[in-house]
């Protein structure tokens, strides 16, 4: 039997048998009202008996028809959420809740009694409007209160989820419909079928937008089998991570936990609301962290890889706010404190409304967007729930805190793989561990390495969508075959299957530049070619050439391909190289815009500090016309401001839905090139894809630095900690450690609180090593800088795994510390810059490769390898000279043009001189007077020229000598052919040179 009921008849008499439903007919239903009044009287009457004799006293003769108007008055005033929470209220002063959601503890007997009296049910075949005989497949309510409407589709039928998510855009219309209305109706609207479910908490029409609530299916989309039940029996069937869905126990605990009215106000003052009710992922992240908190205390440490677009944020938030309410099973609290640490300098504002706005107890979130004495002093007082920044944990005053062992704390550390390294994660492992500050010397240190390793009374929950190999070591636990991976993975690739992000690698497109350099100079200077190497490149880079063809296919690529996307609201960001590639791109992309006519675009830039460039400063607030706190805003709501050209900014952190193309000139690999094209990977309305189109990269190399972080993460080995120890050895074996030094040094730095004179004396101890490293040879003195910082490195990371015992080695790393700051740094001999008196661009071309679909398959992945590789010495310094550095480079990147090439500007430039307009200027102005009206129309024609044929592809000439020969022959071919003997004009055109001081800028203009 294929009918659709089989599949709602078999989900109803789950939830009856299975989790103790209450069994309804529809005509139990009131449609006026949406409202089952049944259990509802029934639940307020035993629960409530002392109440609700008052109330009939009060309203004697009326007293249920007046309860239901006063709870349908409730629901319109607050919503059916908050009804549920608040409850409601009647004259004079008699309230009544209409749910009893878990208490936190079993302390009160009443509590846990009354929530075992909600009367869960359910009702097939809802027919829920007066207008029509519309019915609905499925309504569950609690207390006879609707919360969720589901409507099934069964696969053999031909049906699937997609036509019951239809079924609601197009025939349940919500206004006017009590159980349909926003806020008002059910709280959720289920479609599913036989595999999979999707959701919604706000039905309109043609635009209601469901989203998948499924588990997962290997790594990706769909849902696993179940054996004997249908794919989606996750939802009235227990399941071995969490009990139904439908349960009792996750029901009332997402009405009365998750499910949150989310406000917010756009830059215009327009407020929205909408309805946030978790989805499967979140629902099974909280869950499973709280359980293992509940069973195993403080001391643990969970990773949670959750990808972008998981709705991390609110997932951090209920995290929070479970925990800070969990009991263990003899009813202690256990955690006294829960800290929300996030690595931005700049308290993340989303981060902060979002657990704010799900605050239901008053002064229950303390925000700490002031000093560390505010911190302390939040900590100090027992404030219940802090979010803050790592670095107020790296200061003295936190440093100082002790006394706190009595207390627990969970630490929620957003973007793991930032904030939880070195000194400032160390800082504040020591300030919730605390200590005795009353110890002697050699305990004080004992203390403070204890300090840095697990805390008993500290646990870390640690959120991240791209996990470094430090993060998974540091917050990761064993899996199959004891490789470490997340606690909780909600992975690239099950989001952008389930559509909450795009799948950015869909179409990207590579170029490739070549370059064809000789020198300019008589003497051929020795450079070095480590060095000299990057800066000829650099020079090639920068060069007007290269940069204004480069402008010149991302503003007709973005004006041809991408800005009428996303109802013409599409934008770009060019990643550039460095702050002055930044500059110089702006500079360029202004003047083409401005060139080309183009009024309904222009360049944003955005880049860090002073930039000095040809004798000018430039700052990204003088160059926008604006703060720099402005531009996320400006840049969103400005229609024109259509591209950002960023330097080392906006890379990480900037969600930004309406940017669809990226266009990429500079070198990315690994955790960097995933975070940087990931900021085109958020959604939004009439959003179906994006471009990027790279001038630098590879595509195999930019797949193969998504791979780890597609699936769920992993470790391919554990790090050997035992390296620390060659390290160490390594160091106290070198001519520059004195172990005496070394105690001297210690006795003083951890006794306590440090005087100047301390400071003083520390520095006196450390002039002895310092003499003994300048005595050394550059090579041996690299070597030790390099082994220095490696052990510094990687004993702060050792330290956060494991509790040593082992003072010896945290003297050395407080002396090697301290001493890194105090080393001369190395003396770097000066280089000639290149520039255009010794290097010569002589062609330049740039080929548009075939567009690609990179995304990755199903079955791609690697795992990370552990840290295994640490520094030591310098790479030998080879001299050699110029003109070998220029033809090793041409090697690499030149080509030549062909001669047909030229023959093809030559008809262009016939076609432009042939122009009537131009023939008169020709005929009638002197050379220097037509010449820059000749160079743009030969611009244009070039544009065009390249527009229409690929052979020809993106080549344009070259260095000021070979522009001006190109300009000089294709204008001399203009004014032959437009000459007539005896014509004044004319021969004062073939006697009067080009005067290259007026004609510089439409000459930069042509070569683009």
């Amino acid at each position: 039997m294929h009918r659709e009921e089989v599949l709602e008849k078999h989900f109803v008499e789950r939830l009856v048998k299975a989790q103790g439903y209450e069994l309804r007919t529809a005509s139990d239903y009131h449609v006026g009202r949406a409202l089952d009044s049944g259990p509802l009287l029934r639940f307020v009457q035993e629960t409530q008996k002392s109440e609700w004799d008052r109330f009939v006293a009060q309203y004697a003769g009326s007293s249920e028809q007046a309860f239901l108007e006063g709870v349908e008055r409730a629901r319109k005033a607050t919503g059916t959420i908050g009804l549920l929470r608040q409850g409601l209220k009647f004259v004079p002063g008699i309230k009544f809740d209409v749910c009893a959601f878990a208490p936190a503890s079993g302390v009160n007997a009443d509590l846990v009694t009354r929530y075992g009296k909600n009367i869960l049910s359910v009702i097939r075949q809802v027919r829920y409007s007066a207008r029509n005989g519309n019915e609905i497949d499925v309504v569950l309510f609690v207390n006879g209160i609707p919360v969720v409407t589901i409507e099934i589709k069964n696969k053999p039928t031909g049906t699937t989820l997609r036509d019951a998510e239809n079924q609601y855009r197009k025939d349940r219309p919500p206004a006017n419909e009590p159980l349909l209305e926003f806020k008002r109706g059910a709280v959720v609207h289920f479609a599913l079928d036989d595999d999979n479910a999707s959701m919604t908490t706000r039905l309109e029409n043609g635009k209601t937008k469901f989203v998948p609530f499924d588990r997962g299916r290997d790594g990706g989309a769909g849902n696993p089998d179940i054996p004997g039940d249908f794919r989606v029996g996750y939802l009235w069937a227990d399941q071995p991570e969490m009990p139904a869905v439908f349960s009792r126990e996750v029901l009332l605990q997402i009405l009365g936990s998750f499910v949150h009215v989310e406000k917010t106000e756009d830059d215009k003052g327009t407020k929205k609301q909408a309805v946030v009710f978790p989805r499967y992922h979140q629902l099974a992240a909280v869950r499973a962290i709280v359980a293992d908190a509940k069973a195993k205390k403080s001391g643990q440490n969970y990773l949670v890889q959750h990808s972008a677009g998981s709705g991390k944020s609110n997932t951090i938030a209920w995290t929070a706010h479970r925990l800070i309410s969990l009991h263990d099973d003899v009813d202690q609290p256990v955690f006294n404190t829960v800290v929300i640490v996030t690595d931005r300098i700049v308290l993340d504002r989303q981060l902060q409304g979002t657990v704010s706005q799900f605050e239901q107890t008053p002064g229950l979130v303390k925000k700490i967007d002031g000093t560390s004495r505010q911190l302390k002093a939040a900590i100090e007082g027992g404030a219940r729930i802090i979010i803050t920044t790592i670095q107020k944990f790296g200061t003295e005053h936190v440093k100082e805190l002790a006394g706190q062992r009595g207390r627990t704390f969970a630490v929620l550390v957003d973007e793991a793989h930032g904030s939880q390294s070195g000194a400032n994660a160390t800082a504040l492992g020591a300030a919730l561990g605390g200590g005795d500050p009353s110890a002697t010397v050699e305990e004080a240190i004992a203390e403070h390495q204890r300090s840095r390793g697990p805390q008993p009374n500290v646990s870390y929950v640690a959120f991240t969508a791209t996990p470094r190999n430090v993060t998974l070591e540091r917050f990761g636990r064993p899996g199959p075959g004891g490789r470490m991976r997340a606690f909780h993975a909600y992975p690239m690739r099950q989001a952008i299957e389930e559509g909450f992000i795009l799948d950015v690698l869909q179409s990207y497109m590579t170029y490739k530049a070549y370059y064809s350099l000789e020198k300019a100079v008589d003497d051929d200077p020795e450079m070095n070619v480590r060095r000299a190497r990057p800066k000829v490149a650099r020079f090639a880079s920068l060069h007007p050439t290269a940069v204004d063809q480069k402008v010149w296919v991302i503003v007709e690529h973005f004006r041809r391909h991408v800005m009428a996307d996303i109802g013409g609201q599409a934008k770009a960001m060019v990643v550039t190289a460095s702050r002055e590639h930044a500059l110089r791109y702006h500079q360029s992309m202004r003047d083409h815009i401005a060139e080309q006519g183009y009024t309904d675009m222009k360049a944003l830039v955005a880049f860090s500090g002073e930039l000095e460039v040809d004798g000018h400063r430039y700052t990204e607030a003088g160059i926008n016309g604006f703060s720099e706190t402005e531009l996320p805003g400006r840049f969103d709501a400005e229609q024109d401001c259509r591209v950002l050209i960023v330097a080392e900014k906006y890379q990480t952190g900037f969600d930004q839905p309406k940017l669809a193309a990226m266009y990429v000139d500079r070198k990315l690999a690994g955790l960097q090139a995933v975070q940087t094209l990931s900021r085109l990977n958020r959604t939004t309305t009439d959003k179906r894809r994006t471009f990027i189109l790279d001038f630098q990269n590879e595509v195999e190399d930019i797949k193969g630095a998504f791979e780890p972080f597609y699936q769920s993460t992993t470790l391919s080995e554990r790090s050997d900690l035992n390296q620390v120890y060659v390290l160490e050895n390594k160091l106290r074996g070198s001519s520059i450690i004195d172990r005496d030094d070394v105690e001297a040094f210690a006795r003083i730095y951890f006794k306590g609180d440090l005087t100047a004179q301390d400071r003083i004396g520390l520095q006196a101890l450390l002039r002895p090593a310092i003499d003994r490293f300048e005595e050394e040879d550059e090579g041996r003195q690299e070597e030790f800088r390099s082994t220095a910082r490696s052990f510094s490195r990687f004993y702060a990371f050792v330290a956060q795994i494991v509790s040593l015992s082992d003072t010896d080695i945290e003297k050395l790393d407080a002396y090697v510390g301290y001493l890194l700051r105090l080393l001369p740094e190395r003396e770097v001999p000066g280089d000639n810059e290149i520039t255009d008196d010794m290097v010569r661009l002589r062609a330049f071309r740039l080929v548009a490769r075939e567009e690609q679909d990179a995304s990755l398959t199903p079955t791609a992945g690697r795992a990370l390898d552990p840290i295994t590789e640490f520094g030591g010495g310098i790479a030998e310094e080879e001299e050699e000279a110029l003109s070998e550095i220029v033809r090793v480079f041409n090697d690499r990147h030149g080509t030549d043009f062909r001669p047909e090439d030229m023959r093809k500007f030559e008809e262009d430039g016939d076609t432009v001189a042939d122009d009537e307009d131009m023939t008169e200027m020709l005929r009638n102005n002197p050379r220097d007077v037509v010449f820059p009206f000749f160079n743009q129309k030969m611009f244009n024609a070039l544009v065009r020229r390249m527009q229409r044929e690929n052979k020809l592809g993106n080549i344009i000439m070259t260095d000021p000598v070979v522009r001006e020969r190109l300009t000089r022959h294709l204008f001399d071919r203009a004014v032959s052919r437009t000459a007539k003997p005896g014509n004044k004009a004319s021969d004062q055109a073939r006697l009067t040179p080009v005067d290259h001081d007026k004609t510089g800028k439409q000459e930069r203009e042509f070569k683009a």
